[in-house]
């Protein structure tokens, strides 16, 4: 199993959570769960971008237009730089960190990432 597929229900049940936070007009938590999000699917070209989409999607709701262009930005970092692994290690991912700026990954999605570890050996 690839990361890609290992992470993948990881990946989904924080973009659900983010939905259902944005669904109940609580944004912060919506978009927590899409930095999560981002932190556990970084290492998956497909997932990276697909998160950072979902960002562009919520900049675009806020009419935030330093998140859309941050998000325009890194989208075409996920797609060109996830492959040969230039990540900095933790990134929320959001247009309020510098997207070459590693960060602590917290302890919930630091068990996430060793269960997505475990499952590909």
């Amino acid at each position: 199993m690839n990361f890609t597929q290992a992470a993948q229900s990881y990946v989904d049940k924080k973009l659900k959570d983010a939905q259902h936070a944005f669904l109940h007009q609580d944004d912060e938590a919506g978009f927590k769960a899409l930095e999560d999000a981002h932190v556990i699917g970084q290492h998956s070209t497909y997932h990276h971008t697909r998160v950072h989409y979902e960002m562009l999607k919520f900049g675009l709701k806020q009419s935030d237009m330093k998140e859309v262009f941050g998000q325009i930005f890194r989208i075409i970092g996920a797609i060109t730089k996830t492959a040969i692994g230039l990540l900095p290690e933790g990134n929320t991912g959001g247009a309020n960190v510098s997207p070459f700026k590693p960060m602590p990954v917290s302890p919930a999605n630091k068990a996430i990432l060793d269960k997505i570890k475990n499952a590909q050996s």
